[in-house]
């Protein structure tokens, strides 16, 4: 008889959710690879040469592949004949074991789960509580399969209840443009189809937690219809140009995983779940006779890749910039940010606008006027670090607050990832402001380049509060200029064509 204790299960849980936050699946590592070397857009080449680099600074420093540690998903797979040894349910042991993890003082990850999420949307500070899928089966062994999912993906999911006779990849193909960037391509997707549309969207999931074999799959052709719908997903996303964070090129995504059900016979449900460049997950088995052993990769295995800016870099200095500096400014060119920088995510934004509604004024050491906002919320610092790793997250969801942020505030720009919307351009064109592009999934690299960081105002918001850092020459691209040109409507345009004509 197998008994599966509490300890081993919160343990397991635990150093599963650390060893994933930085280290990356080696599959996803060599597929990100060789799309690096296939492509040939020099703006997407780049950013994921800075992934790549970032992943193995990640794996050596044992610090966050992403700031956006994820929430966490555990698909549970439990035999019939596991006895327990615990006071515990399983979804309480899982819960102690991500609190364990995210509070861990060596490598504190970010808590992003909020209570209340209707209403006041208040952070549990520790990440818990799981998403937590159950399942019985025969056997005698717990089987865990945990993965941190980012927001910034996860908020680009898509639910369609087709026609029987409708297409699946014709829709999957119509429906990645309206995602925009904000998943941080080159990922993957999950595809779920049929049962009914909640198990679309767990089965959407659970394909991604399985291993990158697209190359082995075309490599010996498809063997059934699922198979044959990946290649023809795969072929047709890639297509579209869209490339590695939205700015265009040959490689959008790695893989795509499609799990199936049996359905009604008037439904045909599809969930279409991308999962971004930093990809997380992980599985273990515990038998009984202790906590998963969890073996670290091998450092060699990563790649060496190297990413230089070049000599036509702009070098600029935050603390004299002007409005009148940031017109010479040309969508696609390469900055490189020295001085300092506020932050601000989206309950900042929202309590600023409050604040401004009801006549206050903005707290001490807040002043936008002439200045650039980040849109990060990072994790906390360890040892010697100014702050941990410190990526952008999506931009799109501040533009309702852009032209407030412009008009009332004074800003000159932001910073964040992604594309931004049509009424947040004009507004970036009216205002001759700019918009400044980090790349997503380069969060411990992009830490390097903040020297201090101190919270200003709103430390209640956790991390989303307002940070000022000090940085120096840290690397952006001009996404949006001051004349409203567009780098992520004209990469994948200009791409689109390019692989067209490749044919």
């Amino acid at each position: 008889m197998t008994v599966i204790r509490k300890e081993d299960v919160i343990s397991s849980v635990a150093d599963g959710l650390q060893y994933i936050s930085y280290y990356h699946p080696l599959d996803f590592v060599q597929a990100l690879e060789k799309a690096y070397n296939k492509e040939q857009n020099k703006a997407a080449k780049d950013a994921m040469a800075q992934i790549l680099i970032n992943s193995r600074m990640s794996a050596e420093g044992r610090r966050p592949i992403c700031q956006d540690t994820g929430i966490v998903t555990c698909f549970a797979k439990v035999g019939m004949d596991v006895k327990w040894d615990s006071d515990l349910t399983l979804q309480e042991m899982i819960d102690e074991g991500v609190r364990q993890a995210y509070t861990f003082e060596g490598n504190p990850l970010r808590a992003s789960v909020v209570a209340d999420p209707a209403g006041k949307r208040i952070n549990t500070r520790d990440n818990a509580p799981a998403v937590v899928h159950t399942e019985l089966v025969a056997g005698d062994k717990l089987e865990l399969m945990l993965a941190a999912k980012g927001g910034g993906s996860e908020n680009k999911t898509k639910m369609v209840m087709l026609n029987p006779s409708d297409d699946v990849a014709e829709w999957v193909e119509k429906t990645i443009p309206l995602l925009g960037a904000g998943w941080c391509p080159p990922g993957m997707l999950g595809i779920g189809i049929g049962g009914t549309a909640e198990k679309a969207a767990v089965l959407a999931k659970e394909s991604l937690m399985e291993s990158i074999d697209i190359h082995e799959l075309q490599s010996r052709g498809a063997q059934n219809s699922e198979e044959e719908m990946r290649l023809d997903i795969y072929d047709r996303v890639n297509k579209l140009g869209i490339g590695a964070q939205g700015l265009g090129g040959v490689t959008t995504v790695l893989d795509v995983k499609i799990k199936t059900a049996p359905t009604h016979a008037a439904s045909k449900p599809v969930c279409l779940i991308p999962n971004c460049a930093a990809t997380r997950h992980i599985h273990f088995t515990l038998d009984g006779s202790g906590a998963a052993d969890l073996q670290p990769p091998k450092l060699e295995d990563w790649p060496e890749v190297t990413w230089e800016v070049g000599d036509d870099v702009r070098r600029v200095n935050l603390d004299t910039v002007t409005k009148e500096d940031v017109q010479d400014w040309k969508m696609g060119e390469t900055v490189l940010l020295s001085g300092k920088i506020l932050t601000g995510r989206d309950a900042a934004h929202k309590r600023i606008s409050e604040m401004l509604a009801n006549g206050e004024g903005l707290p001490e050491g807040v002043d936008f006027n002439n200045r650039f906002i980040y849109y990060v919320g990072p994790v906390d610092a360890v040892g010697d670090e100014a702050v941990g790793p410190a990526g952008p997250t999506t931009s799109t969801r501040m533009d309702k607050f852009t032209d407030m942020m412009l008009g009332e505030m004074g800003l000159t720009g932001m910073i964040g990832k992604a594309e931004r919307g049509a009424e947040t351009i004009e507004s970036i064109k009216d205002h001759r402001a700019v918009y400044l592009m980090a790349v997503g999934g380069a969060a411990y690299l992009v830490a390097k380049a903040i020297k201090k960081a101190r919270v200003v105002a709103f430390e209640d918001l956790g991390m989303e509060a307002i940070y000022e850092f000090d940085v120096e020459d840290m690397p952006v691209t001009v996404a949006v200029d001051s004349l409203g040109n567009n780098a992520h409507q004209k990469g994948p345009d200009t791409w689109k064509v390019k692989i067209a004509e490749m044919e």
